[in-house]
């Protein structure tokens, strides 16, 4: 298996993205291909002192920025690490693209370059986030700001098959993201949406509030990218803000000092709960090929579970499950 990663996408790379390219040749049994500045790239494999055969570098001499526009950038780009990587997918040389780059650019790309499966209208970006039951998952959170209510349905049926075969949790219960239970409220696309979803065998449970996003009410929250990637951003800000708050006032004297001798273990526990390098990358569902998205701000950590996510929905043949689902969950 070869996984064809982005080098040069993310706030810090080249370099943490290498480091964590050699730490998941190291861990795991698949072949890397790094794509980008070809000089870089091999001065910072040798710099982390990696000596394997597992890593190759592909050179691609352009770079699409973090705050360039997507369609432009990859319109004019063809030459870059995201453009280069996906075409090496899309020629059969590769089973996998990661990329913790320009997000749009990302989607865009591998719409264009990989197609979508067929039956499916438009991808989604599929994030797992920790709850009080266990685990559920938020899609989308970034690739379509404009989801019809047949986009919002496909999410489901694809969001399902992920949690069945990929998190390997069966009869998932999905919940649609709205500002009140009631079947009343909402947009006239939620309210489509949630009529298309009664219709369907999905285990559709109706609509859930903002506040259930943690809760575990629902295994799979569905949603519009636009309204998906602001409650990522806010948690995100508000899990930041809170582990400050936490540290202000909990050393802001002796006894909090103290105190926190004996809380370590619990706040390490929770720390990693909530962490997003733990779970690394998130699929983009729906293109036809294995594409995985990182956070801007991956770490060394991070991008190697990206990786690993990689690997595990090639090895499961994920999009074949996806395929069997859009023609068998809807009726």
């Amino acid at each position: 298996m070869k996984i064809i990663v982005d080098a040069m996408g993310g706030d810090y790379a080249p370099r943490v993205v290498i480091e964590g390219a050699v730490a998941a040749a190291k861990e795991y049994d698949i072949q890397i291909s790094l794509v980008g500045d070809e000089e870089k790239i091999k001065s910072l494999l040798g710099r982390f002192g990696y000596k394997g055969n597992g890593i190759s570098v592909h050179p691609a001499s352009e770079v699409i920025g973090m705050s360039e526009p997507a369609a432009t950038s990859v319109r004019k780009k063809r030459n870059s690490s995201i453009i280069v990587g996906l075409n090496l997918v899309k020629e059969g040389l590769g089973d996998a693209f990661f990329s913790a780059g320009n997000t749009g650019a990302v989607v865009c790309a591998a719409t264009l370059g990989l197609g979508l499966l067929p039956g499916i209208e438009r991808p989604g970006i599929a994030i797992v986030i920790p709850t009080l039951r266990g685990i559920s998952i938020i899609i989308d959170v970034g690739a379509n700001i404009d989801a019809k209510p047949m986009h919002l349905l496909q999410y489901g049926i694809m969001a399902d098959a992920y949690f069945r075969y990929i998190l390997n949790r069966p009869d998932p219960k999905i919940g649609l993201l709205n500002i009140g239970e009631e079947e009343s409220k909402g947009t006239e696309v939620i309210k489509e949406a949630r009529e298309l979803f009664e219709k369907s065998n999905l285990n559709f449970i109706g609509n859930v509030e903002g506040k259930d996003l943690f809760s575990g009410k629902s295994d799979i929250i569905i949603c519009d990218g636009f309204v998906g990637n602001v409650a990522l951003k806010v948690t995100e800000s508000v899990v930041e803000t809170m582990q400050v708050f936490l540290k202000k006032h909990l050393l802001s004297n002796p006894l909090g000092k103290l105190g926190v001798l004996f809380l370590k273990p619990g706040l390490s526990r929770f720390k990693k709960e909530l962490d997003y390098s733990e779970y690394g990358g998130v699929p983009l569902l729906g293109v036809n090929g294995v594409v995985i998205i990182g956070h801007g701000r991956s770490n060394a950590k991070a991008i190697k579970n990206a990786i690993r996510v990689a690997k595990e929905e090639v090895e499961r043949k994920f999009n074949e499950k996806i395929l069997e689902a859009i023609k068998g969950r809807v009726t």
